[in-house]
C-alpha cells in the first residue's frame, strides 16, 4: 500500500545508537505524521544495547530495530527530510541527496557519539541519556517549527 506520509532518513554512521535513538523518538513524538527509518553510512552489526536501554527508560521501545546500510534506501526512494546526527556521516553522505524532496530539508545536527564513551556502565548510561535528551530536544524543536 502506498503512503503518502513525508519520508524522514534518519543517519549516522553505524546507525546503532544516535539514528536508532531519533529514529523511535521521532515516531513517538509525531505519531503517524511521517514514514520515519534510519541508516548508517558503515551499519554496525547490532543496536547498541544501552541505546535500547535508555530509550526504554523514556517509554520507548527500540529492541526490535536493527542496524540498516544506507545503500538500502541511497538513490532508491523518494526522501522528504533526511537528518543527520553525526559529522562522520555528513563527512561522507552525498551532500546532494538523490531522490530529496527539497536540498534545504538536509539537516544537519551534531550529536556526540555516546558509544565512545569509556568507563563505567553508569558513565555510558549517562553519555547515552545526555545524547537521547539532546535528539529529542532537537526534534522537538523541529516538529514545532514544522507544523
Amino acid at each position: 500500500m502506498e503512503t503518502n506520509k513525508q519520508k524522514v532518513l534518519i543517519l549516522c554512521s553505524g546507525n546503532s545508537a544516535r539514528s536508532q535513538m531519533a529514529e523511535g523518538y521521532l515516531r513517538n513524538l509525531a505519531g503517524d505524521r511521517f514514514e520515519v527509518m534510519s541508516a548508517g553510512t558503515d551499519a554496525a552489526p547490532a543496536i547498541n544495547p544501552f541505546a535500547v536501554a535508555v530509550m526504554n527508560e523514556a517509554g520507548i521501545d527500540i529492541s526490535a530495530q536493527y542496524p540498516k546500510d544506507l545503500s538500502l534506501y541511497l538513490g532508491k526512494i523518494f526522501i522528504h527530510y533526511l537528518i543527520i546526527v553525526c559529522s562522520k556521516a555528513n563527512d561522507t553522505c552525498p551532500r546532494i541527496w538523490p531522490g530529496i524532496a527539497n536540498q534545504n530539508n538536509r539537516l544537519y545536527w551534531p550529536v556526540d557519539d555516546p558509544a565512545e564513551v569509556t568507563g563505567s556502565d553508569t558513565e555510558k548510561l549517562e553519555a547515552f541519556r545526555k545524547c537521547r535528551d539532546e535528539i529529542k530536544n532537537k526534534l522537538e524543536a523541529w516538529l514545532d517549527s514544522n507544523p
